[in-house]
């Protein structure tokens, strides 16, 4: 990669601010609060996990792992089915201009790639996950060298598996780590810190199954403060920040969440570790959508960029985007849209419908 495309990013302004998307007649038009007299307002109670995932912190639950993990599994490949019938109907449907059929084109190239190169790690095939690659780890290792990295008191990884050895590193560096539950299916976000756990499970903690051990849930009440997001990308663009996901929306959902919390700002840095094959240049900047999350900083096995994005970042949730069916299954979304709409008296808007399975409901004991 060019050299030149390694430089120094531009400082973010501070915002202090609550944001929501107000079904006024233009439904782009944002509604402002003040963070200091709304916050403990609008997320005063506090958001609970089913009780799977709260048996670290209940004494009479007992965890059982290998159903937890099937159960996981099985949803994981339900919905990659769905995001499959997804990319096939958008691509088949949509004109070669349509911002997601472009976006499908360019997941598909990449995940193509790095099966053929054989440059994937488990679990595979990569395609419609944030992949894993050979050089994960070294990739994480040129994260943890980053100054927002060790400067950072609580980080905030995916769960995904490329980035676990990002999280055993923010654990083992006695940092906070902030991980949200995968698809955000039961509930909405685990702390774990080392102080939590021993040399010996360390390591656990960094799996799903160790998050639901081990993780403290939170709710949207939660006063945090996120230092540092580290973000899983299909592919990301190193001249403008510009990134792709699964395609699911998970990444930019919980972004906004945050943003509602207080817990992060636009000067909030996101980085995110990819493989060298990962770096695209046919991100369309001028197509990418309003709740689509660039980032400052790319790690590979081999360097680091510094993508000087200048790409505005999301301000909250914008309902107008979100589908019924997503709303729908997303308990802690629910959540917010009614507590929201409960407090301002006003109804919130909804996007347009999509095609999306059943909602599977974990079973309960």
């Amino acid at each position: 990669m060019d050299s030149t495309l390694t430089r120094i990013a531009a400082p973010f302004p501070l915002t202090h601010t609550l944001l929501y998307n107000y079904p006024h007649s233009s439904p782009s038009l944002i509604c402002f609060f003040s963070r200091r007299t709304h916050s403990k307002r609008l997320f005063n109670s506090n958001c609970k996990l089913e009780s799977s995932k709260r048996n670290a912190h209940d004494d009479n639950a007992v965890l059982d792992e290998k159903a937890y993990e099937a159960e996981r599994l099985r949803l994981d490949a339900q919905a990659r089915d769905s995001m499959a019938e997804t990319s096939k109907r958008e691509m088949e449907t949509s004109s070669e201009d349509d911002p997601k059929a472009r976006k499908w084109v360019i997941r598909n190239r990449i995940w193509d790639l790095m099966e053929a190169r054989n440059i994937a790690q488990n679990p595979r095939p990569v395609h419609h996950r944030i992949p894993n690659f050979v050089g994960a780890s070294a990739a994480a290792k040129m994260l943890s060298g980053l100054e927002v990295f060790l400067d950072a008191s609580c980080v905030k990884v995916n769960p995904d598996s490329p980035q676990k050895q990002v999280r055993f590193l923010t654990l083992s560096g006695g940092k906070k780590l902030l991980t949200p539950q995968p698809r955000l299916r039961t509930g909405f976000f685990s702390i774990l810190e080392s102080h939590m756990l021993s040399p010996s499970t360390i390591n656990e903690a960094c799996t799903s199954v160790g998050v639901a051990k081990h993780g403290r849930p939170i709710g949207l009440d939660e006063k945090i403060k996120v230092d540092l997001i580290v973000i899983g990308s299909v592919a990301v663009d190193p001249k403008t920040g510009a990134r792709l996901g699964k395609g699911e929306g998970f990444a930019e959902l919980e972004y906004g969440m945050l943003r509602y919390m207080g817990a992060i700002d636009d000067s909030t840095p996101v980085v995110t570790s990819v493989h060298d094959c990962q770096l695209v240049e046919d991100i369309p900047v001028e197509k990418l959508l309003i709740h689509d999350v660039p980032v400052d900083i790319i790690c590979t096995p081999d360097q680091v960029i510094f993508t000087n994005t200048n790409i505005p970042k999301p301000q909250g949730i914008y309902w107008d985007k979100l589908s019924p069916e997503k709303l729908a299954q997303i308990r802690i979304l629910r959540e917010l849209k009614s507590r929201i709409e409960r407090e301002t008296g006003q109804k919130l808007p909804c996007g347009p419908s999509e095609k999306l399975p059943p909602t599977a409901q974990r079973r309960r004991k």
